[in-house]
């Protein structure tokens, strides 16, 4: 366990300086790394970069990882990101992720984002088997109507949505 320990740190450190240097595709090389736990940090960092173009790279994990915190982490990620690009990937994963703990994730981040064009799978998403999933969907399709209803403040809405 202390090899592997020490292998991520010395990883973590070469990452700090691939940030520095705002260095994606050495990110997005990273998200096939074996290591979870890279693979989670990853995707928060290429959140940090910015830019829609970092949606297929992390809807990519959302779909494909096998790891449940890895595809919960990218989901949280792409509601932070709040590109209309993501609603397909968070409302597939959201109807079809094998993983309760992912799909509360995704419908919170389709809350997130904010877009009407969530409101069906969000509605589906009542129906689940899971309770977390459910209520998850009741806070998003809430926000979503606050967005658009009432919300003078963009940012607001977005921490109310999750």
């Amino acid at each position: 366990m202390q090899a592997v320990t020490d292998e991520r740190l010395a990883l973590f450190a070469e990452m700090e300086s691939k940030y520095e240097q705002k260095d994606t595709d050495y990110f997005v090389s990273l998200l096939e790394h074996p290591d979870y736990v890279v693979r989670t940090r990853v995707a928060c960092i290429l959140v940090d970069f910015g830019g829609e173009d970092k949606v297929q790279y992390i809807a990519k994990v959302l779909k494909n990882d096998d790891n449940e915190l890895v595809r919960h982490e990218a989901a949280f990620a792409l509601g932070q990101m709040s590109y209309s690009s993501a609603i397909p990937p968070l409302t597939d994963a959201t109807l079809n992720d094998p993983s309760m703990f992912v799909r509360h994730e995704a419908a919170i981040a389709l809350g997130v984002v904010g877009n009407k064009d969530a409101k069906e799978a969000l509605q589906k998403a009542l129906n689940d088997p899971d309770l977390p999933v459910v209520e998850s969907a009741v806070v998003a399709l809430s926000n979503i109507e606050f967005m658009e209803k009432l919300s003078k403040n963009e940012q607001f809405a977005k921490l109310t949505g999750g």
